[in-house]
C-alpha cells in the first residue's frame, strides 16, 4: 500500500519533504492544479508516477490569474475530495497553501514573470494579465518544489506553450511534460469549470468539440476552409457565445497563414451561459 498522503500548507514543510526525498535519491514530479480535480488531473498524476519516484500535487486557486470581473469567487473548491482522490492515486503530498502563504504582501506579487507578446493575444487578449499570473505562480511552485518534471494538461495549449518557453528562457532545471486532454465519451474536454454548467448548458458546451472536429474534417483544404467549417458550428448554435477561434502553428503559436502546410493547432474559447470554456486540437495540413 502507498504511504498516507501528507497535506502541507507551508513552503517550509514542502522544502523539508523535498530535502528528505533528495537525500534518498528520489526523483520528484510536480502536478500544479487549482483543485476541483477530475480525471484529467488524475492522468497528470499517473504520468508523473511513471516519470518520477514521488509526486507532489499543489492545490491553489491563484488569484493573480483571475481578472477583476472573472469567476474567482465562483471557482469550485473541494479540498477534502481533492485530497482523497490524490491519496487514492498514490500522491505523496499535496501542497495546499493559503493566499497569504504564497503572496504575503497583500495577496499579490509585485514581481511578475511576464508572458510578453504571446501573453496578450488569444486567451491573453480575453483575459488581460492572466498569463503573467500563471507564469508567476508556476515559477514560485517550481522554486518551492524544485521538481525534476512538471506535468501540465494540453487543454490549455497557450499556457503549456508559455510555460515551456519560460522554462527555456530562464534556464530552469525542470522537464515540462504535456499530457493529452481527457474527454467525456461525447467529446467534451474535462474541466473543473464543467461542474458550473447548468443542465441545459452541458449539451451546448459540445459546440466546442464539434467545431474542432469540423475544422479537422476540412484540413485537406487548408487553413481558411478549416476556420470556415469551425465557425459554421457556432453560427448554428445560439446557446454559445464564441470568444475566439484561431489556427496557429504549434511550433511558434503564431497565427498560421492561409498557405500553411504541416501541423496546425485549432484553438477555441466560448462562453456557455456564465461559464467560459476552452479547447483545442492538432491537425496536419498536407
Amino acid at each position: 500500500m502507498p504511504e498516507p498522503i501528507q497535506t502541507l500548507t507551508t513552503i517550509d514543510a514542502v522544502r523539508a519533504l523535498v530535502r528528505d526525498a533528495r537525500a534518498d535519491g528520489r526523483r520528484i514530479a510536480l502536478v500544479p492544479t487549482m483543485g476541483a480535480l477530475h480525471e484529467g488531473h488524475a492522468e497528470l498524476v499517473r504520468t508523473g508516477l511513471e516519470r518520477a519516484d514521488l509526486v507532489i500535487a499543489s492545490v491553489f486557486v491563484n488569484p493573480m490569474q483571475f481578472g477583476p470581473h472573472e469567476d474567482l469567487d465562483r471557482y469550485p473548491r473541494t479540498p477534502d475530495a481533492d485530497t482523497a482522490a490524490l491519496a487514492e492515486l498514490g500522491v505523496a503530498a499535496v501542497f495546499m497553501p493559503t493566499v497569504d502563504e504564497m503572496y504575503p504582501d497583500g495577496g499579490r506579487s509585485e514581481t511578475l514573470v511576464t508572458a510578453g507578446h504571446l501573453g496578450m493575444v488569444l486567451e491573453g487578449r480575453s483575459r488581460p494579465g492572466h498569463y503573467d499570473g500563471v507564469l508567476t505562480v508556476v515559477t514560485k511552485l517550481l522554486s518551492i518544489v524544485g521538481p525534476d518534471v512538471a506535468l501540465f494538461g494540453e487543454k490549455d495549449a497557450q499556457q503549456l506553450f508559455l510555460v515551456r518557453r519560460m522554462v527555456r528562457d530562464l534556464n530552469l532545471p525542470v522537464e515540462v511534460v504535456g499530457v493529452p486532454t481527457v474527454r467525456e465519451p461525447d467529446g467534451l474536454a474535462l474541466s473543473s469549470r464543467n461542474r458550473m454548467l447548468r443542465p441545459g448548458e452541458r449539451a451546448d458546451a459540445l459546440a466546442l468539440s464539434r467545431a474542432l472536429a469540423a475544422a479537422g474534417s476540412a484540413a485537406d483544404r487548408g487553413v481558411e476552409a478549416m476556420l470556415a467549417a469551425a465557425q459554421s458550428v457556432f453560427q448554428s448554435d445560439t446557446g454559445v457565445q464564441l470568444d475566439y477561434l484561431a489556427i496557429v502553428d504549434p511550433a511558434t503559436f503564431r497565427l498560421a497563414p492561409a498557405e500553411h502546410h504541416g501541423p496546425v493547432q485549432v484553438l477555441v474559447a466560448a462562453r456557455v451561459g456564465a461559464v467560459r470554456l476552452i479547447d483545442n486540437a492538432v491537425f496536419t495540413i498536407a
